[in-house]
């Protein structure tokens, strides 16, 4: 009986053994950094790879070995996320040192497996000027790729859309270039950064900054009925280098920075809040009765007064009122007219006037409008759309956006609606000049050529650019996902270095 019973209690430990030793083997595997769910070594590189993320500036650092990433099989340190669907990775990246192999490799990958001859498409950086979309069609097949004609690029992307793989590469301040291949991968893989030294017994560094998973709004979404996440952000213009604040599964919409440096101001779900630069608290502001608010609002320049625009009556006019940047019982009542829409965008310098885009008569036009009178003005007259208006901060100009041309374009005018001429001339659609505080800079979105120029739609690629406010070339300083309540407000640091805007993924 004695023997039975140690019999059974041996069996029983055996078992619970044998239930639970697989764990501690795949916690151990397992590495989370920053947004991705591992990393580790593929193919087993004679030299180990590491990787670290600064929580600070969400910046990774990667070191890596291995033979190559080529032919049938593959060594290269890897850091993933398993994703299902459709997805978009985008980097800003850059080798640590000139390096010693030409062909070492840095870039986003999407892979079936973590074994060395899995089938996989990536966005392939080289240490010489090749950049391509390489890819293995089939487990163990032989590598190809597709190289587009970028040198040097720090900014990169990786889509997938199906199996529909697109490389977009850029060097920072450019458009993108972009290349596809059809790769049959499963629905869900594997992907994430990479770094191959092309030698087995070397390392090599490289550096992975602006790091984001986009999810993107489904193909059949509804524009202002359907809404994906949203990541307020702050960028530093001069580099690029953008920084989450905060995210939510909402949809959050158009920052102001307080002059006094201390809050972002934004909308979400007719309601405003603020956001605390110090600490990150996040609070309800204090609107009264005025809780359905769009996302044209705006500060005075002494930051006293917050200007709103929200929507009224049965036929939810927006209308735009006053209050104090503290919060209000009672928001003042600045347009009256209700047989039209008043988005609010700008005050004047002295804080006397405030401009709106206003509908009147079925014309969409800049209306100015007299603080204490009440009076209106109107300050453009051509249709089919004028928007998006802005004084400088000496106010003898106002900057706006405007469809006249048959493109979405950058205008500026005198501060009495004289004297009105065009200011960027490209092939996208800009929307939304922004002045720095300093009164040197604009910075601006630029949607598709392909959209239509009376719309600011949700959910699409595009760039903030930044230009001298006495002209000269537009510079790209962001890629983003976003568009509607991305930067529809001016959202300059009070230093004029940095901005606040909002991107957007599927959380």
């Amino acid at each position: 009986m004695q023997k039975r019973l140690q019999a059974v209690s041996l069996r029983n430990r055996v078992f619970v053994l044998l239930l639970f030793a697989p764990f501690p083997a795949v916690l151990a595997q397992m590495q989370p950094i920053g947004v991705f769910d591992s990393q580790e070594d593929i193919g087993s590189p004679k030299l180990k790879g590491t990787g670290q993320y600064n929580k600070d500036d969400q910046v990774y650092t990667f070191s890596g070995a291995g033979k190559n990433m080529w032919a049938t099989a593959d060594q290269f340190h890897f850091a993933w996320k398993k994703i299902k669907g459709d997805f978009i990775i985008k980097a800003t990246v850059r080798f640590i040192g000139k390096g010693a192999i030409a062909h070492r490799k840095i870039g986003i990958m999407a892979r079936n497996q973590l074994t060395t001859d899995s089938r996989y498409a990536d966005a392939c950086v080289h240490g010489d000027v090749l950049t391509s979309l390489q890819y293995r069609a089939t487990d163990g097949d032989t590598t190809g790729q597709v190289i587009v004609s970028t040198y040097h690029p720090t900014e990169i992307e990786l889509e997938r859309s199906g199996n529909t793989f697109t490389l977009s590469a850029a060097v920072f301040g450019e458009t993108y270039k972009s290349v596809t291949k059809e790769v049959v991968l499963n629905e869900e893989v594997y992907a994430g950064l990479f770094i191959c030294s092309h030698a087995e017994d070397i390392v090599e560094q490289a550096v992975f900054s602006n790091v984001r998973i986009i999810i993107p709004a489904a193909k059949d979404f509804r524009p202002y009925r359907d809404y994906i996440g949203s990541n307020i952000e702050v960028m530093d213009v001069t580099t690029g280098l953008s920084k989450i604040l905060h995210s939510a599964p909402n949809s959050l919409q158009a920052p102001n920075w307080t002059p006094d440096n201390k809050y972002l101001i934004y909308n979400a779900e007719g309601l405003m809040y603020t956001y605390d630069l110090g600490n990150g608290t996040i609070k309800t502001l204090n609107t009264g009765f005025a809780k359905e608010n769009n996302n044209d609002h705006s500060l005075s320049f002494d930051g006293k007064l917050l200007g709103i625009s929200h929507y009224t009556g049965t036929g939810r006019t927006s209308t735009v009122y006053v209050l104090p940047v503290t919060g209000s019982d009672h928001p003042a009542m600045i347009t009256a007219d209700t047989s039209g829409h008043s988005y609010f965008h700008g005050f004047s310098p002295d804080g006397k006037r405030l401009l709106f885009t206003g509908l009147r008569n079925k014309e969409w036009n800049i209306w100015a409008i007299d603080i204490a009178t009440k009076k209106e003005t109107r300050l453009t007259d051509a249709p089919p759309l004028n928007d998006g208006s802005e004084y400088t901060p000496d106010g003898k100009y106002i900057y706006f956006n405007s469809a006249r041309t048959g493109t979405m374009k950058i205008w500026r005018m005198k501060a009495d609606g004289s004297e009105e001429e065009q200011v960027t001339f490209d092939e996208y659609n800009d929307w939304f000049p922004h002045i720095s505080p300093d009164g040197k800079w604009i910075v601006y979105e630029s949607f598709p050529k392909d959209i239509d120029p009376l719309t600011h739609p949700f959910y699409k690629r595009v760039y903030f650019r930044l230009m001298p406010v006495k002209g000269g070339v537009p510079k790209i300083i962001g890629y983003i996902y976003g568009g509607q309540g991305s930067m529809n407000v001016p959202g300059w640091s009070p230093d004029s270095r940095k901005i606040a805007f909002v991107s957007n993924t599927k959380l």
